[in-house]
């Protein structure tokens, strides 16, 4: 009886220590990205004060004290910057900076790229939902997606769907598909609830999720029979 239960206690802790380990995995690498932004200007400073004045403020050169430092500084240039897109003022600077980027070949691309996936990840489709379910890697699984755009094939005019699928616990990468809209499962999910469901690995997710693709067969049922009297 004694492997057994070793066993049973080692999946219980393994199942109790695996969403805590996700958790700080995700917060972790946010925490440590935005740190980074402002480190290179928040340490030179916090250095040169810790030196001038080594009796009183000595601690600022502490390696965790810069970090923590620099993360704060990076949320208030984010809230600010938020702010500041409220306003006219905010609003004004932005369309200059953005006129500026566009003067630069490759920036310009990129910004305008990413500057557009949010936009579009803000907004509803017409006609297609945003959040939907694709064939990936094969038919019999399934993978979280968003439409960006609905285009038509050249020649039959047959409606496609480019969609972005994204990686757990990292959405920011990803693959591009190209889907015939009939072949694509549509959800009532929200973009917040999608992503949930993705940086979670499956954990945060509703009770019931559609799967498969709406028959044909459900929309011939539908339809007047031909043959009724």
């Amino acid at each position: 009886m004694r492997p057994p239960n070793l066993q049973r206690l080692f999946l219980s802790g393994l199942l109790t220590l695996l969403p805590i380990w996700l958790t700080w995995v995700v917060v972790k690498f946010v925490f440590v990205l935005l740190s980074d932004i402002s480190k290179p200007l928040v340490e030179p400073l916090l250095r040169d004060v810790a030196l001038a004045h080594p009796h009183a403020l000595g601690w600022l050169g502490a390696g965790w004290v810069q970090t923590a430092l620099a993360l704060i500084a990076t949320v208030a240039v984010i809230l600010l910057t938020g702010a500041l897109a409220r306003r006219m003022v905010g609003q004004t600077l932005l369309r200059w900076f953005e006129s500026l980027i566009r003067r630069i070949p490759l920036a310009s691309t990129i910004y305008g790229s990413a500057r557009q996936l949010l936009d579009i990840l803000q907004t509803k489709p017409d006609g297609t939902q945003r959040v939907v379910l694709v064939d990936f890697p094969h038919t019999e699984m399934k993978s979280i997606g968003f439409v960006t755009k609905v285009m038509r094939e050249e020649g039959s005019g047959r409606e496609l769907a480019a969609v972005y699928v994204p990686t757990t616990p990292n959405p920011t990468s990803g693959y591009l598909e190209i889907v015939p809209v009939e072949k694509i499962t549509p959800t009532d999910w929200s973009v917040d609830q999608a992503m949930s469901f993705i940086i979670s690995g499956g954990a945060v997710s509703p009770a019931t999720i559609p799967f498969s693709v709406p028959s044909a067969a459900a929309a011939t049922a539908a339809a007047p029979d031909k043959d009724a009297p």
